[in-house]
């Protein structure tokens, strides 16, 4: 059975998360309907990340096994049409080996978290924003977000219902990043890693948040770390600042030879 990867993209907002559930919109089980929309089903799709409810991602990867030999662009023009109207699209669609893995194959895994601080509330970027009402000090983010890079064990900033067999983690990149927006500032923090463990991002947000707005310093931040205490952490930010923008492989499938 021919094996494709897809880049896929969707608006968090309505679904329960990535994971199919039975009783629940997800953006898995959107891309499934329209598989079998194609071809008899039912699929199952296996993704590169998991993404909680109201995360949005822009470079979400999965693979599925197909029965017809289908030109990838056909491929992706076709569940783009089966997709509608829900907030998800395919962005790009390869034939892989059979022994391709979306998940498994990932050799990295890249987010970004969006921070909107103005007093006035968000209009065209509600849901896709965390928003808060005072100012941040990106500087003093910065110095702590230094504190966290590298090889560590992150307990502190790990969800108690995270599976993960391990909590010691390699953080590779956590950059903040400032962009005017009308009326305040958007903050950006870049982050980098082969994997992640459940609710890590969020929870480094949520920390480094505190640091900005002066409640924490850097060495606050260092304190919680070596604290390897989940009591230690800081707020944990809400969802929806949350994206998954790319996945890491060997050889981009996406990418022409």
């Amino acid at each position: 059975m021919p094996r494709f990867a897809f880049r896929i993209e969707y608006d968090g907002q309505p679904f329960s998360g990535w994971q199919r559930q039975a009783d629940q919109p997800s953006a898995q089980g959107a891309v499934e309907d329209a598989l079998s929309r194609l071809e008899p089903g039912p699929h199952t799709i296996a993704g590169a990340g998991r993404t909680d409810a109201g995360v949005h991602a822009t470079g979400q990867v999965a693979h599925a096994d197909l029965s017809k030999d289908w030109n990838p662009f056909r491929l992706s023009e076709a569940l783009n049409f089966h997709l509608k109207p829900a907030p998800v699209a395919i962005t790009a669609c390869a034939a892989v080996p059979d022994d391709w893995h979306a998940r498994f194959s990932a050799t990295g895994r890249r987010y970004l978290f969006r921070v909107l601080s103005r007093r006035a509330p968000p209009v065209h970027m509600r849901g896709q924003v965390w928003w808060v009402r005072h100012d941040l000090d990106a500087v003093a983010m910065q110095a702590a977000a230094d504190r966290l890079i590298g090889h560590h064990d992150f307990t502190t900033f790990r969800s108690v219902q995270c599976q993960a067999a391990s909590p010691v983690k390699t953080l590779d990149r956590l950059d903040v990043e400032t962009h005017p927006v009308p009326g305040g500032t958007e903050y950006r923090f870049h982050v980098a890693a082969r994997s992640f463990l459940h609710n890590q991002v969020r929870s480094f947000v949520g920390t480094l948040e505190r640091v900005g707005r002066g409640a924490w310093s850097p060495d606050d931040v260092s304190a919680a770390l070596h604290a390897r205490d989940r009591a230690a952490c800081g707020p944990v930010a809400p969802p929806e600042g949350l994206y998954l923008t790319h996945v890491v492989y060997p050889v981009d499938p996406f990418e022409p030879d």
